[in-house]
């Protein structure tokens, strides 16, 4: 089943998009401001979002800086905003599409499918080696000389993030909003002690990472 996330400040369209959908055959979670929203995606995997711009925290441009940082699941931007210049700031940001209020119910629901087509075609497993760990991001497993290794779901979900974007700097931020939904108010501390287990279980020599690497000040990277 498609899993949606519907992400709308106004609790009538909220209701009646999340009504709609789940009748057609959509697994729906209703979020109304960009912070439940951010952390229903840390939480579950969506297939697409559907995304407000005018929240009341976070915002519709915030929440989709904060959802390009960790993932690729499509957003389809809905707002009353008819001016191209929200259009094009929201599209550069990385949303997929865009539909103005007001706005059919078929046309949404054709243009949600053609991302959710979109997005599927471009999901290839994911696997990896670290030395001779094998890693398959896809069936969440690892497998060394001795056997599988044990990741609790927190480790899946900052490796996921980092084997995804091999070579690629991933900052501290981005990596919080990932496993908490938000990196506000989190000691950085959090991510130095999982980074160090990540190491001790996948690395060879955990004191001196070859493949989970930290850039000082910056981030952390995958060295494939």
């Amino acid at each position: 089943m498609t899993r949606i996330l519907i992400v709308e400040d106004e609790r009538p369209l909220l209701r009646a998009l999340a009504m709609n959908l789940t009748a057609r055959g959509y697994d729906v979670t209703e979020a109304d401001t960009g912070s439940s929203a951010l952390g229903a995606l840390a939480t579950i995997d969506h297939d697409a979002i559907l995304l407000d711009l005018g929240l009341p925290d976070l915002g519709g441009l915030g929440v989709i800086r904060a959802v390009r940082k960790f993932a690729p699941t499509p957003i389809i931007v809905l707002s009353a905003r008819s001016g191209s210049g929200d259009k094009v700031e929201a599209l550069d940001l990385g949303a997929d599409d865009y539909v103005t209020k007001p706005f059919s119910m078929d046309e949404l629901v054709a243009r949600l499918r053609a991302a959710v087509r979109r997005s599927a075609a471009a999901d290839e497993p994911v696997n990896a080696r670290l030395g001779e760990i094998e890693i398959d991001l896809t069936m969440t497993t690892a497998v060394g000389p001795q056997g599988p290794i044990h990741l609790t779901p927190t480790e899946w979900k900052i490796l996921d993030v980092l084997l995804r974007r091999p070579g690629r700097l991933i900052n501290g931020d981005a990596l919080l909003t990932a496993v908490r939904g938000s990196s506000e108010h989190t000691d950085p501390s959090y991510l130095r002690i999982y980074v160090a287990q990540l190491r001790r279980k996948l690395e060879p020599e955990p004191a001196r990472p070859r493949y989970l690497i930290t850039e000082p000040g910056m981030g952390y990277r995958f060295q494939p």
